[in-house]
């Protein structure tokens, strides 16, 4: 098995993790505004307790997004810079499918619809089959939380902080059998995927690290969000 270094800072909760055989070690920090000062540390103390050196892991897992743009940024330069420092390839993961994950470990689902708050009124979702690795049944993607639209298979679980931040948009549907709305992206569960990913030849370079991007407009000005509110009142937002 690797030894795989896991980094996650794309929602409010940020999050490292040590893979070392069956073993996974985590530390976590709340608080949107301390990713970047919390996140070596925690890799420190999860070296030390493992007893491992930086150099002795196999690959660096980051969520790539989608997810807060400045949290896949601080997610991407740490990885990247220790990835460079040891002269170690980088894993970047989706971060929809570690919640996936993360709902499988629970409950037992290997099919999971996956939904993480995206803010301005939208979500970040995907969906995802387990058949012995994950397999992307819809890609990620930026919409509305109304309409999400997963494909109806037996046994869709539903996870993400996204069926809590909208409630009133999923009222009626009932397309999952067991929903989880308290999951969100955690390095845990992206090093358990970095682990499969690793087997699988997905490693890069540190240099070929990327985020993950699906919205291009960052934040809106106040105009723009009056503007929205306004064409979204009458019925005429795209």
């Amino acid at each position: 098995m690797p030894i795989i270094l896991a980094i996650e800072t794309s929602s409010e909760l940020a999050s490292c993790a040590l893979l070392s055989g069956d073993t996974v070690l985590s530390r976590e920090s709340g608080g949107v505004r301390t990713h970047s000062q919390s996140v070596l540390p925690m890799v420190q103390e999860l070296l030390r307790e493992a007893g491992v050196r930086l150099g002795d892991v196999d690959a660096i897992a980051f969520g790539a997004g989608p997810g807060s743009f400045t949290g896949v940024r601080t997610a991407c330069g740490v990885a990247q810079g220790l990835a460079f420092g040891a002269e170690l390839p980088v894993l970047p993961l989706v971060t929809l499918e570690a919640m996936a994950e993360a709902c499988r470990a629970a409950s037992g689902a290997t099919e999971v619809l996956a939904v993480l708050d995206a803010r301005m009124n939208e979500v970040y979702w995907a969906q995802y089959r387990f058949d012995g690795a994950w397999q992307t049944v819809i890609a990620p993607a930026l919409s509305s939380p109304e309409t999400v639209a997963p494909e109806m298979v037996a046994g869709l679980a539903a996870c993400g902080n996204g069926f809590a931040a909208y409630p009133d948009a999923f009222i009626g549907k009932d397309f999952a059998q067991q929903l989880d709305a308290a999951i969100v992206p955690h390095a845990r569960d992206l090093a358990r995927i970095g682990a499969a990913a690793f087997a699988a030849g997905q490693a890069v370079p540190a240099a070929q690290a990327q985020p993950l991007y699906l919205r291009n407009k960052v934040a809106y000005t106040s105009a723009e969000r009056q503007a929205i509110n306004a064409a979204k009142a009458e019925g005429t937002a795209p």
